[in-house]
This record gives C-alpha cells, sequence and structure tokens, in this order.
C-alpha cells in the first residue's frame, strides 16, 4: 500500500514537471543563434555568393558554426571585416585575400550610358536597388548604394556595364593595417 502511494505521487510530480518544461519549451522557444542573426546583420545583405555561400545567412551560420573566415564579403569590404573581427574577437585580414591571394580594391558599377539598351535586366538583379532607369530609357548606378556584388553585368544583353575601381579620396582613404614581423636578431616585435 505505501509503495503503491509512492509511485501515485511520484508519477503526479512528474507528469507536473514535465507539464512545466513542456510549456517552457513553447513559450521560450529560441529559433535559431542569437549570435548567427547579430553576424548576420552585419553583413551587407547583397546575398551576391561572393562568399562563396548562397546568401549572407548561410555566410553568417557558417562563420558562427564552422569557423569560416571573416574576410570573404567582397561588397562589405573592410567595414564590415573589422566589425567582425571585432565581434568574435579574430584577428583582421585583408578582404578577399582567402580566395585570390590579393586584396580586390573596392569597386562600383557603372553604366555605358551610350550603350543602354533600357532593357531593366540590371535592375532586377541589383540586390540593393542601386540602379536607376525604366524600360527603354538610359539607366544610372547610384555609386554611393553600389556593393560591387558585380550581379548586374552577367544579365546585360549589350555588356555596357563595367566594374570600375573606386579612386582613393581624403574622405574615402584608410590606413593599412600594420603587419608584425619578428627581427631575427632582437627577437622583438616590430611593426611595418
Amino acid at each position: 500500500m505505501i509503495i503503491l502511494i509512492a509511485m501515485t505521487v511520484l508519477g503526479l510530480i512528474s507528469l507536473f514537471l514535465g507539464l512545466i518544461l513542456g510549456y517552457a519549451s513553447v513559450r521560450f522557444k529560441v529559433e535559431g543563434s542569437p549570435m548567427v542573426d547579430t553576424i548576420n546583420q552585419l553583413l551587407p545583405q547583397s546575398q551576391c555568393g561572393k562568399c562563396g555561400y548562397p546568401g549572407c545567412r548561410p555566410y553568417a551560420e557558417a562563420i558562427h558554426e564552422s569557423g569560416s573566415e571573416i574576410n570573404l564579403c567582397i561588397p562589405g569590404g573592410e567595414t564590415t571585416m573589422l566589425e567582425l573581427a571585432k565581434l568574435l574577437d579574430r584577428e583582421p585580414k585583408p578582404v578577399g585575400s582567402e580566395q585570390s591571394g590579393v586584396e580586390k580594391p573596392k569597386m562600383v558599377a557603372a553604366v555605358n550610358e551610350a550603350q543602354c539598351i533600357g532593357c531593366t535586366l540590371c535592375l532586377q538583379s541589383c540586390p540593393v536597388d542601386a540602379i536607376l532607369g525604366a524600360s527603354k530609357l538610359m539607366h544610372t548606378v547610384i555609386t554611393q548604394e553600389c556593393t560591387g556584388c558585380e550581379l548586374c553585368i552577367t544579365p546585360c544583353p549589350v555588356e555596357c556595364i563595367e566594374m570600375i575601381p573606386i579612386s582613393a579620396t581624403v574622405t574615402s582613404w584608410k590606413w593599412p593595417h600594420p603587419v608584425t614581423t619578428l627581427t631575427p636578431r632582437s627577437k622583438e616585435v616590430e611593426t611595418i
């Protein structure tokens, strides 16, 4: 009789705790990793695939879960890479150097307006709406909005879009990151 009462009490306690856990799992459900969401917010959302991933969200997941490099986002450039390095406490690296071995300069699209036929295919392919124009009218690029993803080049039937490097001006030039090396004589860290 005592065993039956003890089993009933334990069963009721287990049922009560199970209901609490079930309610808590529904009420406080987390849909994804908050860190992935934070990384994704830092990326430019151009969905260009230049990083080797199909979009910004998969790249953010790869950075967080598999430790992918933080310098693969060409449209985000150095600013995005530095923000990711600060957030993840990683060492900054030149943008794009993991893929090609050489850092590419920041580039923007430019439309040769004399050749543009107004087909609007570039408008449809631009993920950040940096191209202005209408059907059968000339198109132009808002250089401040262009991320340099190059997605507008392929669909252009007359090949009137080209990528041009952004020239360094007083407002766009940045100091290069110092490279640290060990000197063989003194074994001290030297900044070049």
